[in-house]
């Protein structure tokens, strides 16, 4: 039967309005908003245009419905900036994400969940210190941040949006963390997202606060768990100027902004430094970052599509299976992938571990 909750979701996925859609398929917005509300079965030709419409394959409509995702269980940075319609077409690729996900879990054995949560009142730089504890990584920085937590059972996706009002979001689904980062910003930037949303998923699994409250707890449970207090003093003793900062921030990973924020709190540098430096970073750095990093790759997803690759099976394999288009699969897998190399064998596939 076909499906109109499929129909909604290619529709956000894309960022139609109804009555775009309903122009581009050549259709009716009273027929559209008929179909997709389940009050009409539509016929073959209207499918047909839909299909084309969207870019989605025909048999993508007739597949059992998508999985809800409350948008007040996900986890949003930048919400006073994002649009309705880019919230909406985030979630829709978290939708996607959660059939690929699901693909491959019946595949492969995949890390275990290995994380701490704890209550939302818990101090967040205390969280961060005693889940570094509980990682056994103590006061040192983190080398590879999407490996590390990947490791611990995270299900990390590329969110490719091609727009800096969505960062990353994040949110637990049957037990499972499931994080979100935008390809777009930064090396460093996407550490920091990663490490904001780990904040989410820590502190505010089982509820809390929302908005602005939410979003400083996780800001300060990412600001200390990539720059532990011990080690950041004890490298950067006092701060003369700005320069010295772009060679230190490498240490810990983290754009010039976040380590100038982290010595503020610590109070390393005082009110009027920190003031003077933020004004000096966006004056002569904007979006980019000096002394940058490479970005990090997915080290899971790797694997597994080499072992896929072995197999003769590719990402296209898999998006034709799931009767999706090729461009999802690139996006969520590809964009936090490095190189890879085309399989020259097959043989049958196995349940693996990662």
């Amino acid at each position: 039967m076909f499906k109109p909750k499929r129909l909604a979701l290619a529709r956000m996925r894309r960022r139609f309005t109804s009555r775009i859609l309903a122009e581009l398929a050549g259709i009716s917005p009273v027929t559209l908003s008929r179909v997709e509300n389940g009050k009409q079965d539509p016929d073959d030709e209207t499918i047909a245009k839909l299909s084309k419409a969207l870019g989605y394959p025909i048999d993508f409509f007739f597949l059992r419905d998508v999985d809800a995702v409350d948008e007040r269980a996900a986890s949003f940075r930048s919400m006073s900036s994002m649009s309705a319609r880019e919230r909406d077409a985030a979630l829709a690729s978290g939708l996607l994400a959660l059939e690929i996900s699901d693909w491959i879990d019946a595949r492969f054995n995949l890390p275990l969940i290995d994380i701490l949560t704890f209550d939302h009142q818990q101090d967040p730089s205390a969280a961060a210190r005693a889940l570094r504890q509980y990682w056994a990584i103590g006061e040192k920085p983190i080398g590879h941040f999407v490996k590390l937590i990947e490791s611990k059972g995270v299900r990390v996706f590329a969110l490719a949006e091609n727009t800096r009002t969505v960062d990353a979001f994040s949110y637990w689904r049957n037990g499972i963390p499931y994080m979100f980062l935008n390809t777009i910003k930064t090396a460093e930037r996407s550490r920091f997202d990663a490490a904001h949303e780990l904040g989410h998923l820590v502190l505010h699994r089982h509820g809390g606060p929302s908005g602005r409250e939410a979003e400083y707890q996780a800001n300060m449970f990412a600001s200390a768990f990539l720059m532990p207090e011990a080690d950041v003093v004890a490298k950067v003793p006092y701060v003369t100027k700005l320069s010295d900062l772009i060679i230190e921030k490498r240490r810990w990973g983290v754009s010039l902004a976040a380590l100038a924020f982290r010595l503020h709190k610590l109070k390393r540098i005082t009110d009027w430094q920190y003031r003077s430096y933020c004004i000096q970073i966006e004056r002569d750095h904007g979006n980019s970052e000096p002394n940058a990093l490479l970005r990090e790759k997915s080290a899971v997803w790797q694997m597994v599509l080499t072992e896929l690759w072995k197999d003769g099976i590719t990402r296209h394999s898999i998006a034709d299976e799931l009767k999706l288009p090729h461009e999802e699969v690139d996006t969520l897998l590809f964009g936090l992938m490095g190189e890879h190399t085309v399989p020259t064998a097959k043989r049958k596939p196995q349940l693996r571990s990662v």
